[in-house]
């Protein structure tokens, strides 16, 4: 029996057909269930991975935006503190201002009276310093006056005229 590729013989064809169908038949029954199972187990892992990885990237979008908008809320409370605290230093020192003025002007006043009172006293002094003066002159002069009889005669004849003219 020789063997041409070209012109295969009838018993050849029937046998190699026969065990082939055998040959799958004992795959279908022993290994291809198999083989199914395990591309169907390779095929789920992998769709699950795929799940996984998308629920995975949604999550890492979500976390993602969530930190921005925590970061948002903390630069908007971060610039609301240092509004308040600038109003606040602001405040501080406009009080401070106002409190300065004031006892600047309190001071001021208390000066502006504690001169009044000495510059009264003062004048009070003088016054009486010149009334003082003024009577030691008077009754010098009048001691003067009154050392001679003529004078003093001469003194009361005025009076006396001055008086009955009234």
């Amino acid at each position: 029996m020789s063997f041409d590729i070209g012109n295969p013989s009838i018993g050849l064809v029937f046998w190699t057909l026969i065990a082939f169908l055998l040959l799958l038949l004992l795959l279908r029954k022993f290994a291809w269930k198999p083989i199914m199972e395990a591309i169907g187990e390779r095929e789920k892992s992998i769709e699950d991975a795929l799940t996984s990885a998308e629920k995975a990237k949604a999550e890492m979008a979500r976390l993602t935006n969530e930190n921005e908008q925590l970061l948002k809320a903390a630069r908007a409370e971060r610039d609301v503190i240092l509004k308040e605290a600038k109003a606040l230093k602001d405040q501080i020192v406009a009080d401070a201002k106002n409190l300065a003025q004031a006892e600047g002007a309190k001071l001021i006043e208390q000066a502006r009276k504690e001169i009044d009172d000495q510059k009264k006293r003062a004048l009070a002094d003088v016054k009486n310093q010149v009334s003082s003066l003024s009577l030691e002159i008077a009754r010098k002069v009048l001691q003067k006056e009154f050392e001679d009889e003529r004078k003093q005669e001469a003194l009361v004849t005025d009076l006396l005229k001055d008086v009955k003219l009234n």
